[in-house]
């Protein structure tokens, strides 16, 4: 256990962890040269696409230094604030975490937050600043940066190129160096955390864990601690990335345990497995992640309903922040409200859900939990526009308030403060960061800031702009449910609650937006914003021209006249059924044009 050496990569989104591990693997030669690739440890080809991490991912890695080797296991993790929560998970899991700061942009929002996050755990950090290759790289600037953070000087802060590999060797030395053993006693009964899991077809429920006391082989009865689930170690082993088999595990390794279990939910992240005959307490889990963006998911066809709910289960065996529950409506018959950390996460969740279970989806519009008070003076919480009662029975409505940090290079501070000043809130304080960097602080709806505003943000600030935020309270607003009718009938779907005095503006963009990206029909189709039975807005899709007399030609007008007739009957009948069918591209289209 001396020998061992756990820890994880922490930093803002885009300033190459990804990268970093790469070199890791190739430095400790973990992964053979004919076999690597750029972002490695990123098995999902939407992690490659979007250059973003979405789940953590564990390696086991060999390194020699002064002659004596040493275990080292990596938690790779990811750097958006929608995905914090699988950060917090990572830290539980190891002893110490390496810093990643981008050169070219210094200290950034989720580059605080994990900070502070691994600070409560009390992990040593290793403040490291990349892409030194860079033109625009402010080495000595950062650095002062950095060592502010974590209270070093600025001459302990590594220098790094990750794509280069420039320092790299320096790293892992430092790894061995400061990082401290794991504790743990071997000779205990065997307790291990769960610390993410995945679902296998052959092996059931795949537990990652990390081993804190004791040992566990292969074929040993095992006990979920807390909800009394008993199982077999099916199998036991490391991850190099992929899962390699082994006679046992022992305290202080990270690996993974087969179970066999095939109930989804009978293995849960943040549960301890001992022995069954254990007597002792449970290992500090996780607090559970509290969703704050909800939409519903329901499926094309009803006939994919339990489709989706096995790809939902399966996709929370190894995510814990998504929640679902089954909801119905009378349009769009059986399918599930989600809760989610953000729209990002949203946006993962439907395209994973497409690509893995090929799934064609119906999704609402991404709403945050308010609460009314009714006129009895009770408190009601609507998690969705279907759930909003009629403003007669509403006495007061309430929304919730996040505190958020922007922070960016001080020559964007007006752009900071100018997109802050949009957002319905209140401006609260500025902060310099080092001699370069600005942290504005705002109180804001969450509402405003679920869906685009981290684009936004980084437009504004040509991408050095960064954000974090935490919840704070529910606050009282003038708050109405806005429906859209496409041909007469209401798209449950689109259905808002927005702040009144934004509701007709609200309704004119989706309305807009829907013009632009719903097909044409062979008839008509008028799209209406309504609020409480009131018509706030209008749009019309011409009908799709089909010239059905171009094959005739010669003879009398009235075989034309008799076609076209017929076309104008058929298209009334179209009409009245209202048969529109909305394409799932254009749910998520209009939701992401806000």
């Amino acid at each position: 256990m001396e020998k061992i050496r756990n820890f994880c990569i922490l930093s803002h989104i885009n300033h190459g962890k990804s990268t970093l591990a790469d070199r890791f693997l190739e430095l400790t030669k973990t992964v053979p040269k004919e076999k690597m690739r750029e972002q490695f440890l990123d098995s999902m080809d939407l992690e490659r696409e979007r250059g973003i991490t979405i789940k953590m991912q564990p390696v086991r890695m060999k390194y020699t230094l002064n002659a004596i080797p040493y275990t080292l296991n990596l938690i790779d993790t990811p750097g958006h604030v929608d995905f914090s929560y699988e950060v917090s998970r990572s830290l539980a899991a190891v002893e110490g975490a390496v810093l990643l700061v981008d050169a070219t942009k210094g200290i950034q929002a989720q580059t605080l937050a994990n900070f502070n996050l691994a600070k409560v755990q009390g992990l040593e950090i290793i403040p490291v600043i990349n892409k030194i290759d860079l033109a625009a790289a402010r080495i000595e600037e950062v650095k002062t940066e950095a060592a502010l953070l974590v209270g070093k000087k600025p001459e302990e802060v590594l220098e790094i190129s990750a794509k280069l590999g420039t320092g790299v060797e320096k790293v892992l030395g430092k790894v061995v160096e400061i990082i401290p053993a794991p504790k743990g006693a071997e000779g205990a009964p065997f307790r291990a955390l769960i610390f993410n899991s995945q679902y296998n077809t052959f092996k059931g429920v795949v537990a990652f864990v990390k081993v804190v006391d004791g040992e566990i082989r292969q074929g040993d009865d095992i006990l979920m601690l807390q909800s009394k689930v008993q199982a077999e170690a099916k199998e036991v082993g490391f991850f190099v990335p992929h899962f390699l088999p082994q006679t046992k595990l022992t305290a202080g390794e990270i690996g993974y345990i087969a179970t066999g279990i095939k109930e989804i939910e009978k293995v849960r992240v943040g549960e301890t497995i001992t022995p069954p005959s254990f007597k002792g307490k449970a290992l500090p889990g996780y607090l559970e992640p509290k969703p704050v963006v909800f939409a519903s998911i329901y499926p094309e066809s009803a006939d994919d309903y339990n489709l989706l709910k096995d790809g939902l289960a399966k996709l929370k065996l190894n995510d814990a922040s998504l929640s679902f529950e089954p909801e119905s409506k009378e349009a769009l018959g059986r399918g599930f409200r989600c809760g989610f950390l953000g729209s990002l996460h949203l946006e993962i969740i439907v395209e994973r859900l497409r690509r893995e279970f090929q799934l064609e989806l119906v999704i609402s519009s991404p709403s945050v939990i308010y609460k009314i008070i009714d006129k009895k003076d009770k408190e009601r919480t609507i998690f969705s526009p279907g759930d909003w009662p009629n403003e007669s029975e509403i006495k007061e409505t309430l929304e919730p308030w996040v505190s958020l940090e922007l922070m960016a290079p001080k020559s964007y501070l007006g752009r900071l403060m100018e997109l802050g000043q949009k957002l319905r809130g209140k401006y609260i304080k500025t902060d310099y960061f080092g001699e370069n960097t600005v942290l504005l602080s705002f109180e804001v709806p969450l509402s405003s800031i679920i869906v685009n505003f981290y684009d936004n943000l980084k437009g504004a600030t040509q991408g050095y702009g960064s954000l974090n935020y935490q919840f704070l309270d529910y606050r009282t607003s003038d708050l109405v449910r806005l429906d859209i009718l496409i041909a007469g009938v209401k798209e449950e779907a689109f259905s808002q609650i927005v702040v009144r005095e934004e509701v007709e503006k609200e309704g004119r963009r989706i309305i807009k937006k829907l013009k632009e990206v719903l097909p044409p029909q062979l008839f008509q189709v008028p799209l209406q914003a309504v609020v409480s039975g009131k018509i706030l807005a209008r749009e019309t899709i011409r009908a799709k021209r089909k010239d059905v007399i171009a094959p005739l030609y010669g003879g009398d007008y009235t075989r034309k006249r008799k076609l076209l007739e017929r076309q104008k009957k058929g298209k009334k009948e179209l009409q009245e059924k209202g048969g529109v069918r909305v394409p799932s591209r254009v749910f998520l289209e209009v939701f992401k044009s806000r």
